[in-house]
This record gives structure tokens, sequence and C-alpha cells, in this order.
């Protein structure tokens, strides 16, 4: 077991892999500036957890702050969330996502390497793929991002493979994820967009709520069975542990990997909103809207080198994520 720096662990993916590292018998600290994630997510980690919660009011931009951060503790090794996510915004906005996630990652392994720890799981993601030129995804797949957010994460994968060829104290484990979707089964955290999820699961869920009068399916076109496209989707418990799994790989062996996190199923945008239909027990409105460029026929993962190295393996289906994230936007519109 050890000390853990968890950079944006207030955020969706960051929050249940606090819980699934406490439960591992880690101790975890969070950095968080809390730009995309609720003040409260912290009591609600306290009540899941039993226990209180060591965390930071930070941007990993401050370079000060996190020379301090390193200070105050002993850390083992560090996972890194904390980063801009949404494709879209990234193609209005580039500086900003390159200045959070290229120069806010920079600023984190300096001040690793100040304080001695050269241990980093890093949040990274499928979409550096690009088009697929052969389904399912391998990691060694031609690399070939089309938005700067996918630049950025080819960029700072990039700079840890450099980084080891420079000193090779460093060790690292390196996370492709498809699609996150679902909430942990308390029902106390989960996927909270601030505006129009760009998601497709956080989306059907404010249709479900009444936030928003109907789903947009873009094509129904497409060659898959429905039309529609089709996406790995994997529960954000079982994508929570896979990281517990591969900072444990760091700290027993300082096995450097890099590995996609899916489930090697491909659902499409119908199979989820059926999935979703049963889950909060009525049909649900939609209407098709021209196909969005850059979208694909098909997009899922071989996990089999995650499996094989790490012992990961996606347990739970699309009616569980469905499910859960219904439980929990069903009790926060209600809290």
């Amino acid at each position: 077991m050890g000390q853990i720096l968890l950079t944006g662990g207030a955020g969706y993916i960051g929050s249940h892999t606090y819980v699934e590292l406490v439960a591992a018998g880690h101790e975890v600290v969070i950095v968080d500036n809390f730009s995309n994630a609720r003040r409260d997510v912290i009591d609600r980690l306290e009540t899941i957890t039993d226990a209180p919660v060591t965390f930071h009011v930070g941007d990993v931009l401050d370079k000060a702050f996190l020379a301090d951060v390193f200070a105050r503790h002993d850390f083992d090794a560090v996972i890194h969330f904390a980063a801009k996510k949404a494709v879209g915004e990234s193609v209005e906005k580039p500086l900003a996502y390159f200045e959070t996630n290229c120069t806010g990652f920079s600023n984190l392994l300096m001040a690793m390497q100040d304080a001695g720890v050269f241990r980093v799981v890093f949040s990274s993601t499928a979409t550096v793929y690009g088009e697929p030129v052969a389904l399912p995804y391998t990691e060694d797949h031609r690399i070939a991002p089309v938005s700067p957010y996918a630049q950025s994460k080819v960029i700072c994968e990039t700079l840890l493979e450099q980084l080891k060829a420079s000193d090779d104290r460093w060790s690292y484990g390196v996370l492709r994820y498809f699609n996150p979707a679902g909430a942990h089964d308390s029902a106390l955290i989960g996927e909270d967009p601030n505006d129009i999820p760009n998601n497709l699961m956080p989306y059907i869920a404010k249709v479900a709520t009444g936030e928003l009068p109907h789903l947009n399916v873009f094509g129904d076109d497409y060659d898959t069975p429905d039309g529609t496209g089709v996406r790995d989707y994997i529960h954000v418990v079982d994508l929570a542990q896979g990281h517990v799994q591969s900072v444990g790989k760091l700290l027993d062996h300082d096995d450097t990997h890099v590995l996609n996190l899916g489930t090697g199923t491909g659902y499409s945008v119908f199979d989820m909103l059926r999935s979703y239909e049963r889950a909060c027990g009525k049909p649900l409105p939609y209407e098709i809207a021209p196909r969005r460029a850059g979208d694909i026929d098909c997009f899922f993962a071989d996990p089999a080198t995650a499996r094989d190295y790490l012992g990961f393996e996606a347990t739970r289906s699309l009616d569980d994520m469905c499910q859960s994230s219904w439980n929990w936007v069903s009790r926060l519109r209600n809290s």
C-alpha cells in the first residue's frame, strides 16, 4: 500500500478512483481546483468511505502550490486526472487545452522530480488513435489525433516516454480510456456536467429528468446494425479499479505500461437509449439529426493486454451503467 496523490480527485473519474483506492488500503490525498467539480463531493466521499478526506484546493498550473503539496506529504505515486476533457471545446479553445493539459502536466512532473517521486499513472484517451485502421483498437494502433484534446494527450504520453529515456528512475502507466459511464452504487457520486453534456449518457440522463426535451441522435445511416454510431462504454467503477491495478503495478514492480481500458463490446446510441428507458421506466423522446463532422461508425477496444498484464476485466454491463446513472441523477435532482 502507498500514499497516492490524486490530481483532479474530486472530478467524475477521480472521485470514483478515490473510493476504490481507499477500499484497497491506500492513503490518498486529493488536489483539485474545483473548476469542474462540486465542492460537496468531498463530503460525499467521506460518507462513502466513512473517513475524513485529505485535500488541497489549487491548480496544477501553480508551481508554488504543487511544491507546497509535495513538501507536506511523502507520496509514493501520483495518479493524474486534472485536465480539460471536451473534444469540441478543445477545437474552439486549443490554447486553454494545451496550457492546462500539457503545461499543467509538465509542472506536476517537475514537482514530482524535485520531491523524488517517480511513479505516475496518466489519464489518457482512446481518441489518440483517431480514425480506425482496424478494429478493435489495440495499443499498437497508429496514433493519429484529430482534435487539440487528443493531441494534448499524445504530447503528455510522449513526454513520459522521453522522460523515462532520460532517467530510468521513472515508471508510468498510461491508461487510454474508451467511454466512461455510470455512477457509484451509493448514488452519492456520478457524472454531473455543468451545462449541456458532451457525452451520450449524461445527455440521455437529462432527457430522462426532463431537463432537456429530447435526445439528438446524430445520424442513423452508419454501417452498424441499427444505423447509429457504436462505442465502447465502460462503467466508471470498473475504470477506477483499473487505476488501482495500474498504480499497484508501479508500486510493486515499477513496471511501465501503456494500456487500453475498455470492455471490447460496442453499444449503439439506440442500445443505450433502450437500456436507459428500462432503467427509468419510461420511453424517452429522440430526434434524428445530421451526422457530426468527424464521427465514425464504430469505436471499441481490444482489452486483452490490460487483462493479461493487470488482470483487469470490466464486469459491469450497459444496464448496470444506465441503472446506476439513473439512481444518481434521481437522487441529485431530489436533494
